[in-house]
């Protein structure tokens, strides 16, 4: 083990990083190795120790950490933070070392975040791409909803809710965003979709570049206020609503509005009757995977847990569970750096040994990155289980009133 020697420390180093973050919080850290024994991964492979990482900031360490692959290899889930008794947010120190001290950025992660400030979503879908989708599933769920009157409401003033979706929900998976209009016009939904910002998506988050981060968000929030809508409502997507809270907390200075997950508002329609569903649609074991933007960052713990309930017929809970799941090795960007794949599987192993515990055969995954890391997680370790969105599991036990004759 090599010596640490005083006079190469720089401790300007945790002076410039607290100036970076508006804090010094990360200096009340014990080195108890609460964080390391409270990590998923520490264990998996080599550099994916947050204590280490963490007494190298404090002790000015800079060429080191500026060298740790830590800094990349971390999923940033904050799990480590639930375990230290000092509340240290490791993840934030990690995406603020990125962010202003490191100069590389893995894979396509930078490539992404440019794409979606030039073009307002992170798929590249131009305008008339994004309105020709729109078009095509209105006359789809027309035809499928016996409805020839049904539309798609789109820049519509003054609605209950604007609804921000994944740019993948246009570009790879349209049926998914079928489903959830669907699920809007069995509620009678009062919401309406933008013509110009529609991806509430931002890679920035993982990047730690809070200039590009903000380019990408504050047009989502703008557009609630120049549609009068009354709140925001997110998809299914953990790193989408953690991007929307964080910036509206963070840097957002107009006028105040709600931010919700679908999730949030799917429960709330279910309890008020809005939405009625039939779970033995739904006879197949069913188990749920927690994001951590969704869950441990964001708190929405409980109303995916009440719509499955009223969803499917054998809900079964992985464990841990709720703020103390761990995470499924795909977060901090981990999907847009190829060259860490093979970590990332493996930090998999973790979550598929969860799954395989619970005996289901569909998982439920409210989250689109977590949806790409385990679609990967069942074909590398030959699960056989179907993955799929909440939404899709509570179309599926939808029931659509019976439209009333025309007199």
């Amino acid at each position: 083990m090599k010596a640490i020697v005083a006079a190469e420390l720089d401790p300007t180093f945790r002076d410039e990083l607290a100036e970076k973050m508006k804090s010094l919080d990360f200096a009340n850290c014990l080195a108890c190795g609460a964080c390391t024994a409270g990590c998923a991964f520490s264990d998996l492979h080599p550099d994916n120790d947050p204590r280490k990482m963490l007494r190298k900031v404090i002790l000015g360490m800079r060429e080191e950490i500026l060298r740790d692959p830590f800094i990349w290899y971390c999923t940033m889930c904050e799990r480590c933070t639930v375990e230290c008794p000092m509340c240290v947010n490791i993840a934030a120190v990690t995406r603020a070392i990125r962010g202003n001290f490191r100069t590389d950025s893995p894979g396509f992660l930078q490539k992404v975040v440019d794409d979606t400030i030039r073009s307002g979503n992170q798929m590249d879908v131009q305008p008339d791409e994004y309105m020709e989708t729109l078009e095509w599933l209105q006359e789809e769920l027309q035809a499928e909803l016996g409805d020839p009157d049904y539309r798609i409401p789109v820049d519509v003033e003054g609605a209950d809710f604007l609804f921000g979706f994944n740019a993948r929900e246009v570009k790879y998976y349209p049926n998914e965003l079928q489903n959830i209009l669907k699920i809007f016009y069995a509620a009678g939904a009062n919401y309406t979709l933008s013509s110009q910002k529609w991806d509430a998506t931002n890679l920035a988050l993982f990047s730690g570049k809070d200039e590009d981060f903000w380019k990408i968000t504050e047009p989502m929030l703008q557009e609630v206020v120049r549609l009068k809508a009354k709140e925001l409502v997110v998809t299914e997507c953990g790193h989408a609503f953690r991007s929307v809270r964080w910036g509206y907390r963070t840097f957002w200075k107009g006028p105040q509005f709600p931010i919700r997950s679908i999730l949030e508002v799917l429960d709330e329609w279910i309890q008020q009757g809005r939405i009625k569903l039939d779970p033995t649609k739904n006879p197949e074991p069913v188990t749920l995977h927690d994001p951590c933007n969704l869950v441990r960052k964001e708190g929405v713990v409980e109303p995916q847990r009440r719509v499955l309930k009223a969803a499917v017929m054998d809900f079964r809970e992985m464990f841990p569970n709720g703020r103390w799941n761990y995470c499924c090795g795909a977060g901090g960007g981990a999907l847009a750096m190829p060259e860490y794949t093979e970590q990332r599987l493996i930090k998999g192993k973790r979550k598929v040994d969860q799954l395989l515990a619970t005996g289901a055969k569909i998982v439920a995954i409210p989250c689109h990155n977590c949806m790409d890391q385990f679609n990967d997680l069942n074909k590398h370790y030959k699960l056989g289980m179907k993955m799929e969105h909440i939404c899709s599991i509570v179309e599926r036990a939808l029931i659509i009133p019976e439209k009333e004759p025309e007199a």
